[in-house]
């Protein structure tokens, strides 16, 4: 017997990843929405673009993503089309151990490439995002967390779910509350105050 203990716990050492620079006005932005394509994934990120605009926060364009499969990262062109096309993205949902892993992961690509991402985790998965983002170098990608669980819910049950995630996806990309600025229109011309 050598008398050794083996601690299989180690350390990640990562590079830091800084996040996108955060917009300071929500006029004229892109959202990509990138779906899992897990059940429910893709509902709940319409309603979550619905609640955002019901409280005041629309886009120039709105445009959908899907990837291939829930449990994988999405294609490096897909991030890259996305990253292209948009200002700014919201991807979802990671609600089970795979599906956070690389929900975090397609979130942690899209900041790196310059796009202010929330990822939208669930209660039960909330530590496993943070070990994700850690493990990956973007310590500081905060995720929108709502209520486990997702797949099985209504549509009316995914509105209140989608209540929760809306203030907290115009957090994570403003990185302050917006307030409307001067006369400008609904949803237009929302500044960082």
């Amino acid at each position: 017997m050598t008398g050794f203990v083996y601690d299989p716990c180690g350390v990640i050492e990562v590079e830091a990843i800084p996040l996108a620079p955060r917009p300071t006005s929500a006029e004229g932005l892109r959202l990509g929405v990138l779906s899992n394509t897990k059940w429910n994934a893709a509902k709940l990120l319409r309603a979550t673009v619905r609640g955002l605009a019901d409280r005041g926060l629309t886009f120039a364009a709105v445009t959908y993503y899907d990837k291939h499969h829930f449990s994988s990262d999405a294609d490096p062109e897909l991030i890259a089309e996305i990253a292209a096309e948009n200002d700014i993205a919201i991807t979802a949902i990671g609600d089970c151990g795979s599906c956070c892993s690389a929900c975090v992961n397609d979130a942690v690509r899209l900041e790196s490439a310059g796009l202010p991402t929330v990822v939208i985790v669930t209660t039960e998965f909330e530590h496993e995002a943070r070990l994700q983002r850690e493990s990956r170098g973007m310590a500081g990608l905060e995720p929108a967390v709502a209520t486990h669980p997702i797949s099985s819910l209504t549509l009316e049950q995914l509105d209140g779910r989608a209540a929760e995630i809306a203030p907290q996806a115009r957090a994570i990309w403003f990185g302050a509350v917006l307030e409307p600025a001067g006369n400008a229109p609904s949803g237009r011309g929302f500044q960082v105050q």
